[in-house]
């Protein structure tokens, strides 16, 4: 439990991403009722970068950074080579994609295609760090 409840951090980032997994599966269940997927993406996007932002700094990231630039602090949970962070960067690309694609796209049902995608990159993420975190 302290890997997910230890500090006020890893506590909002866990909630934080419960509701970003809630949100998701809210929306794939009810897709027959959304009208405007743009909207879903943009909520997806913000949130889901909010969410990156608290679980970067959950995990020392850029602890791992600045022991990588000048070796003055501890490196954070994951080397900045690693699994963990090289698949995270895989799902950021297909996030990145659908948000310039979502704009562009035509027709709702494009935009739904692409919130799929935004939405696979982010449980990837999730999945793999969170994974890796319990292995670790």
């Amino acid at each position: 439990m302290k890997l997910y409840f230890g500090n006020g951090v890893t506590t909002a980032t866990t909630l934080m991403i419960l509701a970003l997994l809630g949100f998701i599966g809210y929306s794939f269940f009810n897709r027959s009722n959304i009208l405007y997927w743009g909207r879903r993406s943009a909520i997806l996007l913000v949130f889901g970068l909010v969410v990156c932002c608290f679980a970067a700094a959950r995990d020392g990231l850029d602890k791992t950074i600045q022991h990588i630039i000048d070796g003055s602090c501890a490196p954070g949970l994951f080397p900045l080579v690693s699994i963990p962070t090289i698949v995270g960067c895989i799902g950021a690309l297909l996030i990145i994609v659908a948000a310039i694609a979502t704009p562009i796209a035509k027709t709702q049902h494009t935009r739904e295609i692409w919130f799929y995608v935004m939405s696979g990159g982010a449980v990837l993420k999730i999945v793999t760090m969170e994974i890796a975190r319990i292995i670790l």
